[in-house]
């Protein structure tokens, strides 16, 4: 072999040399470029998750441990107030054997608005839904349309509508509602009579009605969420193997719609059962419900370990309710 051809074949092959070793280092840098975005991809949800959890902790984490820890003092404004030991904690007993009908009615009115709602928030969705065609986002328009309007003005409003001499309660008159209605009475710490003979405003009703008009779009939204974005042709499926039109409802509309029923009654009864402006406002001061309790001590009465123990007794039996509620509905896919 010549000498060229070997000085040639030297020359290939330190060629090939350098170029694995470029490949080599190639394949060493790719590593670390897939590795350090696999690192960065890794802490981005978390990084994206961090404002809310700031403001979570800040706005309700640090209030609710301020909360309990208010509950747990004695004293007054003018005197002061002292830390009870653990073993003497008498807040919560005293402010359960002093408010307890307050609790038990709220829970009532906000299940009887929460039942209502459901009652009219279901038909109106499933129109909204199936029959509306092109005026569903204008029915969805109205359906958010009073939240333009303040909480106060609307159920102000309701003083109005309800007044002695309207005519919704001259109609109810008329055709002897109210002649039914005064007969349906529940005992004193319920709430006592729906309505006084010929009267609707400063009565049960009206209250539960107040609650149920101001509390309803939070009910209607996630029944059209979870109505829209059910398939017809279950329906159509269903009825073609003999179903009727009841039984088709029954077993695939109404089971395919209860996230949106949980979610509805969820976002209806939670925000009802802490109101106090319906019952200020349409009731009077014997059908109280615990969040005009809780406002009085706080800016009345300024008697704040009381008003903290109520606070968080009415958080952790709502939390309670709501635990036991989305575990026997069988569903924890809320919309």
């Amino acid at each position: 072999m010549s000498s060229a051809s070997t000085a040639s074949i030297g020359i290939g092959e330190e060629f090939e040399e350098v170029q694995r070793g470029r490949r080599r280092k190639n394949k060493k840098g790719g590593g670390s470029t897939e590795a350090s975005a696999v690192g960065s991809s890794r802490w981005t949800p978390y990084a994206l998750l961090t404002p809310g959890f700031l403001w979570l902790a800040i706005f309700f984490v640090v209030p609710t441990i301020t909360l309990f820890f208010t509950s747990l003092y004695v004293g007054s404004l003018d005197q002061g107030y002292e830390l009870v030991p653990p073993g003497e904690w008498s807040t919560y007993a005293n402010a359960l054997q002093e408010y307890w009908p307050q609790f038990l009615r709220s829970f009532v009115f906000a299940g009887l608005a929460t039942l209502l709602c459901l009652a009219f928030a279901y038909p109106l969705a499933y129109f909204i839904a199936f029959r509306a065609g092109r005026w569903k986002a204008a029915m969805l328009v109205l359906v958010i349309a009073p939240f333009f309007t303040s909480f106060l003005i609307r159920t102000l409003a309701w003083k109005t509508i309800l007044a002695d001499d309207s005519p919704v309660v001259g109609l109810m008159n008329t055709l002897h509602i109210t002649d039914v209605l005064q007969r349906i009475c529940v005992p004193p710490e319920l709430g006592g009579c729906l309505i006084e003979p010929g009267r609707v405003l400063n009565t049960p009703l009206a209250v539960v009605l107040g609650l149920t008009y101001n509390f309803l779009p939070f009910m209607v939204l996630p029944l059209y969420a979870a109505l829209d974005r059910m398939d017809p042709r279950l329906v159509e499926a269903a009825q073609d193997l003999y179903s009727s039109p009841w039984t088709a409802f029954r077993k695939v509309t109404w089971k395919l719609s209860l996230p949106g029923v949980v979610a509805g009654t969820l976002l209806t009864f939670i925000p009802a059962a802490g109101d106090y402006i319906n019952a200020e406002l349409l009731g009077t001061t014997k059908i109280r419900m615990i969040g005009n309790v809780i406002q009085d001590q706080f800016f009345v009465i300024t008697d704040y370990p009381t008003a903290s123990a109520l606070s968080v007794m009415l958080m952790l039996v709502i939390l309670v309710m709501v635990t036991i509620y989305v575990r026997r509905a069988g569903t924890e896919e809320l919309v």
